[in-house]
């Protein structure tokens, strides 16, 4: 494994003691053990990212990190998870994706545990004892060889998101739609879950009538780049012909994610058709040269920003606002009443976007909001009424984190205008998940 210079010399510094005192270190440098000088940063060192090294295992000396709060260990080359780990008195999240992990002892996690990242691993199962975690708020599972869901999760009333993507569950975890604070839930690409296929028919775009342009970003599923449509009379949609010449094009990888599979993710696109709220889709992507799978989508004007930035280590779950952002009044009616309609719509064409969250939603200076990043979707067409159900309560929190966002974020004289929202806000965030309203509600509500 080639080492980069910079972190050679990192790695140089680690051993002459200039990194003393450090509070936080990256460094992957071919490691297969565990730095004598690096177990010397113990009382201060409190994140620490070891992925993309070649460590099998943890020295008992590991113990010595007390002020460890965060640790990477992703794409090493873990069989298991050590036990040194439940003995680190701050450590508060863990992660070991895309390791050789097969298994996880009862007794291996620190009961401070807040935030787990297991994904791209070999599980086929795992220990009951994860309900002993009672600040759970976070677990990341997708891509294992998961059977089943262990009984023991519902004793985490915290746990607020999973991901449980691309596993092998047989039977859908009902038990899950019962915890008081699930809000986020990723589950497509199981045996369980209801058959996902492209259709053959419909809306498509020739790449030969596409020229590539600029780059224009790139996610976990796929990279986005301009296009121009060269023949726009040959690209028809579901609401008549393109208008524009300009477009953006969605390539996927092929990888899995977190979140799940990038072809579930364009099958649900393709399942949520056109909305005001949603970025416009123009077709599928047809005869690319190596058959890579892809979407031709709205190009988003350039006045539109992100609502918000993705979660913190410290917030965890709950997106994250720039220092002094305060929100108008009919600027948050405009966003919470687009973003009602548009659920409503999601959830009646039998899909769970699963991801619903500000940093995924574009919004102008009126209001106007634009929902993207289908990576976590689901199907939920051919679930028994239960579990539909239950999915749309467990979206309708989701919802209601996104009011508080916001209405935490009105001056106070315009909060006193708003007492229609905050009763909704209360509401949505109820912890009796078959209490809380449905989308069909929140539209008519948020739409008066």
């Amino acid at each position: 494994m080639s080492v980069k210079p910079e972190a050679a010399r990192l790695l140089e510094d680690l051993h002459r003691g200039a990194l003393s005192g450090s509070r936080e270190l990256t460094l992957s440098a071919g490691l297969t053990e565990i730095p004598e000088a690096l177990l010397e940063l113990g009382d201060t060192l409190e994140i620490l990212d070891l992925s993309g090294n070649e460590l099998s295992d943890l020295p008992e000396a590991f113990e010595r990190m007390r002020a460890l709060r965060i640790l990477f260990l992703s794409k090493n080359r873990f069989e298991h998870v050590p036990e040194v780990l439940a003995r680190l008195p701050a450590l508060e999240m863990i992660g070991f994706k895309s390791n050789r992990i097969a298994t996880l002892s009862p007794t291996c996690l620190p009961p401070r545990t807040r935030w787990l990242i297991l994904t791209d691993n070999r599980f086929e199962e795992l220990p009951e004892t994860l309900g002993n975690l009672p600040r759970l708020q976070k677990l990341m599972l997708s891509g294992n060889r998961l059977r089943t869901v262990p009984a023991g999760l519902s004793r985490c009333r915290n746990l607020e998101l999973v991901r449980l993507a691309a596993n092998r569950l047989e039977q859908f975890p009902a038990f899950l739609l019962e915890l008081p604070r699930l809000s986020w839930l990723a589950l497509s690409g199981n045996p369980c879950c209801p058959a996902v296929s492209l259709p053959d028919q419909g809306e498509s775009v020739e790449w030969r009538d596409l020229e590539l342009g600029e780059l224009l970003g790139q996610g976990a599923s796929g990279v986005i780049s301009k296009v121009r449509i060269k023949k726009t009379d040959s690209v028809m949609t579901a609401t008549g012909s393109v208008k524009s010449t300009e477009a953006a094009l969605k390539l996927f990888k092929g990888e899995m994610t977190s979140d799940g599979l990038p072809e579930e993710e364009m099958a649900a696109c393709l399942a949520a058709g056109n909305h005001p709220n949603l970025v416009p889709l123009i077709g599928r992507l047809a005869g690319h040269p190596s058959g890579t799978k892809g979407l031709v989508l709205g190009l988003i004007p350039p006045h539109f920003r992100n609502l918000g930035g993705p979660p913190s280590y410290a917030s965890c779950t709950r997106d994250t606002y720039p220092a002094g952002t305060v929100f108008s009044l009919p600027f948050v009616r405009s966003v919470l009443g687009g973003m009602a309609d548009l659920l409503a719509h999601l959830h009646e064409a039998g899909l769970c976007h699963g991801d619903f969250y500000a940093h995924n939603i574009l919004v102008d200076e009126s209001g106007h909001a634009l929902l993207g990043d289908f990576g976590a979707a689901g199907i939920t067409c051919g679930y028994p009424d239960a579990i539909v159900q239950g999915l749309e309560r467990l979206e309708v929190r989701a919802f209601g984190c996104l009011m508080d966002d916001l209405l935490t974020r009105l001056p106070a004289e315009e909060l006193a205008l708003a007492q229609d929202l905050t009763t909704l806000r209360e509401a949505c965030l109820g912890e009796e998940p078959g209490v809380r309203p449905g989308f069909a509600r929140l539209r008519k509500e948020l739409m008066r």
